[in-house]
């Protein structure tokens, strides 16, 4: 069947059969589909939507169009934790230890940072000689050796996804809970994992701004991933104030390694254990959440989560000493502090502007290309619920570069509202969705 019928009978609202979304894809990737058509394709979905035979027939064409990690000559589970992404998100860089530390193999593909939200390997790669792009061989050679190993996407590893990624970005189709559940998860099924926790952000940092939509997506995904035969679940997150206490790549790799010295803040240590005692239940290590989450603290507690993260900078060629000496990690030269405006409680802290003053001095990228200065971002001083008063610092900036830090420092200014009435938090996950239940 030529390829435009299939456009219209997706644009008219008709299921499409398995075999010919696997077809059309497969001959997309190899550029057998111009992109005109595919974009029309993807716009049809993205009014129509995809049934779940359907999702999971794209998802599963995706995935096939390059490599499949394989690691079953690896003993023991491996499980995997994904992001949709938020401010000050650097819950991977501990937790992947940690749940290695506790017998769970962790072979994470992370991504970079773009606009507000910061990227994991942007945030590695802040310490001195760390390689995330390392080949195959490499990547199983550490996550052998250590049971954790951290890398990007690379050429072979779903290059459907890339091609069409790109394609929705300059077509208005990336807000799609079908698509963006098929982009998800055919690179979190690449990786070879038995196991999958989603952290799926809701609130003003994150793509998802309300718990019903978000709730949506987490749904969607968890469904992928059983159908995948990876045991998921999903937790929906609060993310409307930046998590943590440090926005920036070598500054949220300090917090990473505070978390593992059992000195980090409490929402970012908190989210972490969570997250890793769903991870080693999936992975089958210990039989309750309750049990994993003292798992989890122990690793802490002992240092074996530290060691860890020694041991996985080491074999990506970092300079593992940074998990005892952070003065080697590179620093801002300069900073500024961001006054209080009146006395009173924080009632909110916007973490899109946060996320933007970071990008603004430098922390970040506004398009793909861009470079990142890594020692730039905010350090929070003030959160919901602290009294200040008039002239207080409530965050601090720290940059290299004057350009932009006017407008950086008034927009961070601006993301923090201050009240008579002090506004408690709210809690830190919102719901979970396993997919044991479904």
């Amino acid at each position: 069947m030529l390829f435009s019928q299939q456009i219209r009978f997706k644009r008219d609202g008709r299921a499409l059969q398995p075999e010919a979304i696997r077809s059309f894809i497969r001959e997309y990737a190899s550029d057998m589909i111009p992109d005109y058509q595919m974009a029309a394709m993807l716009m049809a979905v993205f009014f129509k939507g995809l049934n779940p035979d359907e999702l999971w027939a794209w998802t599963d064409a995706m995935l096939r169009s390059g490599d499949v990690m394989d690691f079953s000559d690896i003993p023991g589970a491996k499980v995997d934790k994904h992001s949709t992404g938020g401010v000050g998100d650097k819950i991977s860089i501990p937790l992947a230890p940690l749940v290695a530390a506790c017998g769970v193999n962790v072979p994470m593909i992370s991504g970079r940072g773009l606009g507000h939200t910061g990227g994991t390997l942007d945030k590695l790669e802040s310490i001195p000689g760390f390689k995330t792009r390392i080949g195959t061989n490499e990547f199983r050679a550490a996550l052998a050796a250590n049971g954790v190993a951290m890398l990007g996407q690379t050429e072979n590893i779903v290059p459907a996804d890339k091609r069409m990624y790109s394609l929705r970005d300059v077509t208005g189709t990336v807000e799609s809970i079908p698509l963006i559940a098929a982009s998800i998860m055919s690179k979190k099924l690449a990786e070879g994992i038995s196991g999958l926790v989603l952290d799926v952000k809701v609130g003003s940092g994150a793509f998802m701004k309300g718990v019903d939509q978000a709730r949506e997506l987490a749904g969607t995904l968890v469904a992928v991933g059983q159908a995948g035969g990876v045991r998921t679940t999903a937790f929906l997150t609060d993310m409307d104030e930046p998590l943590g206490t440090m926005v920036g790549n070598a500054l949220e790799i300090v917090e990473s390694v505070q978390i593992l010295r059992n000195e980090g803040p409490a929402d970012t240590t908190a989210l972490t254990v969570e997250l890793g005692a769903r991870m080693l239940l999936l992975g089958g290590v210990v039989v309750s959440h309750e049990e994993g989450r003292e798992r989890i603290l122990g690793a802490i507690a002992s240092g074996a989560g530290l060691d860890k993260f020694r041991a996985m900078i080491a074999a990506q060629g970092g300079n593992p000493a940074v998990a005892d000496d952070l003065s080697i990690l590179p620093r801002a030269a300069r900073q500024i502090g961001v006054k209080a405006s009146r006395n009173g409680y924080v009632t909110a802290v916007d973490c899109e502007k946060v996320g933007i003053a970071s990008l603004l001095v430098g922390g970040g990228r506004r398009r793909k290309e861009d470079e990142i200065d890594p020692a730039v971002g905010v350090r929070i001083l003030a959160r919901r619920g602290t009294f200040v008063s008039v002239g207080d610092d409530v965050a601090v900036i720290e940059y290299n570069s004057d350009a932009s830090l006017d407008a950086a420092s008034k927009l961070l200014s601006s993301a923090f509202s201050i009240g008579d009435e002090m506004v408690p938090a709210g809690p830190l996950v919102i719901d979970v969705i396993d997919g044991a239940a479904l």
